[in-house]
């Protein structure tokens, strides 16, 4: 019979919806977008929780159980670990880091280094303290575990940051300055949260203080983020020579010249990964030494491959994450026995309020491309934890359960009592997939929030129509402040005469 020749494998189900969602979502992208202010990874986050496990059952990457998750083919999984989930979110944010490098204006770090250390510096170290302090006393772990799961939640994630500041029309009402501040910082922070984990990781693994000491300066502080960032840019600015070198000759194609940021971007996170590097830091030092001086931005302004691979990769990606959230093991557990719905939400709730909104409104005028408390408003509240936050805890459980940077395909089982260490593994990926699952949605549902607040706030006669987009400044007011206005077309006159 013809129903005999069916086959909805698990594989075979995932090409049909993944790709049915991306053309559905294609089709009405400007609408959503622009009008909606919706962006990919929310609504693809929730079509991966409804066709996932817990709801329709459709896509199936992994069941879990009793707090437990498997993704044994014979459960109905996929046969996917933690190990490759770790691999995917490596190549999908080493990506980002890379195009965040390669979009910056030419020579930024030169002259804006000041706003982007001290979003690196007092700010994260501010968000890894108060983290952990949440932790600690809500989960009522020890310090060093919280301080492993506390490092994990400090980043901005480059992939949610890059889907609401670069591809809306919300975005071109935010001043370029705050919109590369906080690409820049996405772009570094995931690389620079390394030290901050690594605290409580060698806290938790060695056996004294002073080696704990000595492996966290030689090998985190130097090798893996100093080293990693110099090699970066060394390899971008080596390959853009290249790249100049084939060009002026004519010896690539158009399409190579396109293709060949994606290339590279992989080829950093290779690098990264086998010299036991920062893989994010290449990757983002490679984006930017390679355009710093904005030649090979303009070469490929016209191209939109950047967008392109952003709703690929990341709409794939962040539906994949919403059908394996485990949303079983937001409970009490005999391991975990105060992780429960009601104290993830009090996190999820402190961590968005306290963890970058008080210390950028006490900072930000020591910070000089903010230059108004409205804008320290937004770059305070705007901090999403995504796809970085899933990777560093992939990372914190590998060093944990087998002292290497790669996990268990799933975390073992232990005997009671559990040890500090062995409660770390267990507790970290629950607390941060659920952290990301409220951060996505509720920063990536924020830019609709923010634009119909303005909206209201207006005037009747400055309003937008029902089915129109705001034009008017969204940080500055009815027209922007007139240092504002200064202060961007300074920026334009710079950006342009470094082009010529």
């Amino acid at each position: 019979m013809a129903w005999s020749q069916l086959e909805p494998t698990p594989a075979h189900l995932t090409y049909l919806l993944l790709s049915g969602f991306l053309i559905s979502y294609v089709l009405f992208v400007r609408f959503l977008r622009n009008r909606l202010h919706l962006s990919e990874p929310p609504i693809a986050l929730l079509v991966g929780v409804i066709l996932g496990p817990y709801l329709l059952n459709w896509v199936t990457p992994s069941i879990c159980k009793n707090g437990e998750c498997t993704s044994d083919p014979a459960a109905g999984g996929w046969g996917w670990g933690d190990n490759v989930v770790q691999e995917i979110t490596r190549v999908i944010v080493g990506i980002q880091c890379f195009a965040v490098g390669v979009e910056l204006p030419p020579h930024y770090a030169s002259r804006k280094w000041s706003s982007v250390i001290m979003m690196l510096g007092p700010v994260m170290a501010f968000g890894w303290v108060i983290c952990t302090i949440f932790i600690w006393a809500i989960f009522h772990t020890s310090l060093a575990s919280a301080s492993v799961i506390a490092a994990t939640l400090t980043p901005t994630d480059p992939v949610l940051a890059s889907s609401i500041l670069s591809n809306s029309q919300f975005s071109t009402r935010i001043p370029k300055r705050i919109k590369h501040l906080l690409s820049a910082e996405s772009g570094c922070n995931d690389g620079v949260s390394f030290p901050f984990l690594y605290i409580g990781l060698y806290l938790l693994t060695k056996t004294s203080t002073g080696e704990a000491a000595k492996d966290w300066f030689l090998i985190t502080l130097l090798w893996q983020c100093s080293v990693g960032l110099l090699i970066g840019i060394v390899i971008g600015w080596c390959a853009q020579r290249i790249l100049r070198f084939s060009d002026s000759r004519g010896y690539i194609d158009p399409a190579g010249l396109t293709l060949f940021w994606l290339l590279m971007a992989i080829l950093c996170v290779g690098v990264g990964s086998t010299l036991g590097s920062d893989d994010f830091l290449v990757a983002f030092g490679a984006g930017y030494g390679f355009a710093r001086d904005g030649w090979f931005a303009e070469k490929i302004k016209a191209a939109e491959l950047p967008k392109i691979t952003d709703m690929l990769l990341n709409s794939a990606m962040f539906l994949y994450l919403g059908a394996i959230m485990p949303f079983d093991s937001f409970k009490s557990q005999d391991v975990t026995p105060w992780v429960t719905p009601g104290r993830l939400f009090a996190l999820l709730a402190l961590v968005l309020l306290f963890r970058r909104l008080p210390i950028v409104l006490a900072l930000y005028q020591w910070i000089p491309d903010i230059k108004s408390f409205r804008e320290a408003l937004f770059c305070g509240h705007f901090g999403p934890m995504g796809l970085g936050a899933l990777f560093l805890a992939m990372e914190a459980r590998g060093i944990l359960e087998n002292d290497e940077a790669i996990p268990d395909p799933h975390p073992p089982k232990y005997d009671q009592p559990y040890t500090d260490r062995e409660q770390t593994i267990k507790i970290i990926y629950p607390i941060v997939c659920f952290i990301v699952l409220g951060s996505t949605l509720i920063h990536g549902l924020s830019v609709l929030a923010l634009s119909l607040v303005s909206h209201f706030s207006r005037p009747k006669e400055y309003r937008a129509g029902i089915t129109a987009a705001e034009t008017d400044p969204l940080l500055e007011g009815e027209h922007g402040s007139e240092e504002s206005r200064i202060d961007e077309s300074e920026s334009d006159q710079y950006e342009q005469i470094e082009d010529a």
